[in-house]
């Protein structure tokens, strides 16, 4: 089965028998029915083909990137928060740097814009800032 475009499947053309007298018909048989079968029969154009596709596939474009390091920056922001509150109303805020720490533990993208690295930059260090006071306190303790 053949499919030729948006309208579906299509059943494959086949050549009309070539009739002689008598009711009795033969296939049309030459050029025109051995390119039929050749194109009947032909394969996926290439394997580079499809191995250009997987590679593409794997690649990381720039926004994506872009959106996984802000992702990443927004995270640690908000168990920075976190934390704050479980100081402010006395906890220890054992589960929320713990959750700091496994964030911060995750693969920072390599972003090139200045700005953003800059950012991401002081986001990482006052998280470190806050794990180290912690462990400060641990050891004091």
């Amino acid at each position: 089965m053949k499919v030729t475009g948006p309208s579906g499947p299509s059943a494959p053309q086949t050549a009309r028998p070539a009739r002689a007298g008598g009711g009795f018909s033969l296939p049309q048989t030459g050029a025109a029915g051995s390119t039929q079968a050749a194109s009947a029969t032909a394969g996926p154009a290439s394997v580079g083909d499809v191995s250009a596709l997987m590679a593409l596939q794997g690649v990381e474009d720039v926004m994506e990137r872009r959106r996984r390091a802000v992702r990443r920056g927004s995270g640690i922001l908000d168990r920075l928060e976190e934390l704050k509150l479980a100081l402010l109303s006395g906890e220890a805020g054992d589960g929320s740097l713990e959750r700091l720490a496994r964030v911060m533990r995750e693969e920072r993208p390599h972003e090139e814009d200045a700005s953003l690295t800059g950012l991401l930059d002081q986001i990482d260090l006052r998280a470190a800032v806050e794990l180290a006071k912690a462990d400060l306190r641990r050891s004091a303790a």
